[in-house]
């Protein structure tokens, strides 16, 4: 589940070495779950061990008619699944970012909009063809820039955006700002989740939300209000650690509290994954702070 969006932030940030990026994740994986396995055994599950015994049946070689037929079955059964769910969050994440539409300061630049429109139209039509396509040039390019500014106010005061800048000061000590807060939070949903949501977050005002081939150049062009890049390497990587380490979704929480009979243990497990993941993140965005 995880895996698009390594491989979003991988081809974005870190397209010379694929492959050694993806191991270092994946073995970061493996090494946490056995530390934290350890330490669980030594500290928590202090118990003796009950024996468990499982029958069985009699291992045969699968035919290949029967692993096809499973193979559809089971991949069917996860695009029904994962389809509705994927569906269902963008819908909500769209309105979410999407309303309310109205406020001071974008009535104000819809306003500004509005003035400049009109004003290169009367220059317009005082000069001659010649000149016109110069002019025509500088107001489209000053356009452009309202218009930019108008979506980033829009997404901003949307009721997404007031409920990522609520949760920004947690996520901002690993480099990370309210919009990759929103999307750590529909992660909990599922994990595939997190890009679809990037891709409505990040789109430009003169993109297409479902042209998701441009979402990693939006990542790399995202900038702060003081031109700073969002992205970095060292703030890709400290997200991607965050995305490995905390837990994976509400129905792998359900799971846990089905087989353990107590809800203890599923909060127990949102609740050191989570603290685990943001001082991973913490620690590589620091450390690398001071050596990048």
């Amino acid at each position: 589940a995880r895996l698009p969006v390594y491989i979003l932030f991988i081809a974005a940030f870190f397209p010379e070495h694929p492959g050694t990026l993806l191991f270092i994740l994946y073995g970061t994986g493996i090494l946490l779950a056995a530390l934290v396995a350890k330490l669980f055994k030594r500290f928590i599950f202090t118990g003796k061990d009950h024996p468990f015994v499982m029958e069985l049946p009699t291992y045969r070689l699968p035919t290949l008619k029967a692993v096809i037929r499973n193979m559809w079955h089971k991949g069917q059964q996860y695009l029904r699944k994962m389809g509705g769910i994927i569906l269902i969050a963008s819908i909500i994440v769209w309105f979410l970012g999407y309303f309310p539409r109205e406020s001071s300061s974008t009535e104000a630049l819809k306003a500004q909009i509005e003035t400049v429109t009109s004003g290169y139209e009367s220059d317009l039509a005082l000069l001659d063809e010649g000149q016109t396509e110069l002019l025509a040039a500088q107001r489209d390019s000053e356009l452009r820039k309202l218009g930019e500014q108008l979506h980033r106010e829009q997404q901003e005061e949307s009721y997404i955006g007031r409920l990522g800048h609520a949760i920004e000061p947690l996520i901002r000590p690993l480099g990370f700002d309210w919009k990759m807060g929103v999307s750590l939070l529909s992660g909990i949903a599922a994990k595939e989740i997190v890009v679809s949501t990037m891709a409505v977050l990040y789109q430009s005002a003169y993109q297409d939300e479902n042209d998701t081939a441009a979402l990693a150049q939006n990542l790399k062009n995202d900038k702060y209000a003081n031109g700073e890049p969002v992205f970095t390497p060292l703030v890709a990587l400290s997200f991607l650690m965050f995305i490995l380490i905390y837990f994976p979704c509400i129905a792998v929480i359900a799971a846990i509290k089905k087989e353990s009979g107590a809800w203890k243990w599923a909060i127990f497990t949102i609740v050191y994954t989570t603290g685990l993941a943001w001082l991973v993140s913490f620690a590589v965005y620091q450390i690398g702070s001071i050596f990048v």
